[in-house]
C-alpha cells in the first residue's frame, strides 16, 4: 500500500514535468494557448493513452480520471503564463522529468503484467509498453511539433524506460510494490547518469550517411 502512494505521488511528479516538457516546447513553436495545453496534455498523458487502447482499457485512464488531465492541462496553462520565468529553468526540469520516467516505465511495466499469465513469455510485451507508455507522450509531441522524435536521434530516454521493463519483471518475485519501486530508481538513476555522462545511442556518423 505504501509503494503504491509513493509510486502514485510521483506519477504525478512524472505527469507535471512531461506536461513542462510540452509546454516549453509549444514556446519554442511560438504557439498560442490552445498549443501549450495541447502539447502539455500530450507529453504528460499520450503514451498512457496509447498503452491502454493497445490493451483494451478504454477509456483510458488518462482521460477518465480527472485529476490527471486537469493537472496536465492545468500546468500547461500556468506554463503559458508564466513562461519567460518557466524558460528560465528549463534545464531543472529534466530532473523531474527524469523522476517521471522512472514512474511511468513502472506503472507502464505493472499493467502490461498484469495481462500477462506466463511471464517467461512476456518479458517483451512488458518492456515494450513499459517504453511506449513513458516515452509516447514525448514522440506524439516532437510529430505535433513538426520535429523528428527525440527519442530516435539522441539520449537514453525510451532505451532506459524499456530497460525498466525488464527490471520489473526481474524484480516481481520480490513483490509488485518493491518490483515498481526498484524500476523506478533504476530507470531514473540510468535516465539521469546519461544525462550527466551525455550518454548516446550508437548512430552513423555524417561522411556515412
Amino acid at each position: 500500500m505504501q509503494a503504491d502512494i509513493v509510486v502514485e505521488i510521483l506519477n504525478y511528479v512524472g505527469i507535471v514535468a512531461f506536461a513542462l516538457s510540452g509546454a516549453l516546447k509549444a514556446g519554442e513553436k511560438d504557439m498560442d494557448i490552445f498549443g501549450f495545453a495541447v502539447l502539455g496534455f500530450s507529453t504528460a498523458l499520450a503514451g498512457g493513452i496509447i498503452r491502454d487502447v493497445l490493451l483494451g482499457r478504454v477509456p483510458p485512464v488518462n482521460i477518465a480520471y480527472l485529476p490527471y488531465p486537469l493537472t496536465a492541462l492545468l500546468t500547461s496553462i500556468v506554463a503559458f503564463y508564466l513562461y519567460p520565468y518557466v524558460k528560465r529553468f528549463k534545464d531543472l526540469v529534466l530532473y523531474p522529468d527524469a523522476v517521471g520516467l522512472g514512474a511511468f516505465a513502472a506503472i507502464g511495466a505493472d499493467i502490461a503484467a498484469s495481462y500477462c499469465q506466463n511471464m517467461e513469455n512476456c518479458w517483451l510485451t512488458v518492456m515494450m509498453i513499459s517504453s511506449l507508455t513513458a516515452a509516447g507522450g514525448g514522440v506524439v509531441r516532437d510529430i505535433l511539433s513538426n520535429e523528428v522524435p527525440v527519442i530516435l536521434r539522441r539520449e537514453i530516454y525510451a532505451t532506459a524506460a524499456a530497460l525498466g521493463g525488464l527490471v520489473y519483471i526481474l524484480s516481481l518475485p520480490l513483490g509488485r510494490g518493491v518490483a515498481m519501486l526498484v524500476t523506478i530508481v533504476v530507470v531514473t538513476s540510468l535516465r539521469l547518469v546519461s544525462l550527466v555522462k551525455g550518454w548516446e545511442l550508437p548512430r552513423l556518423k555524417k561522411h556515412q550517411v
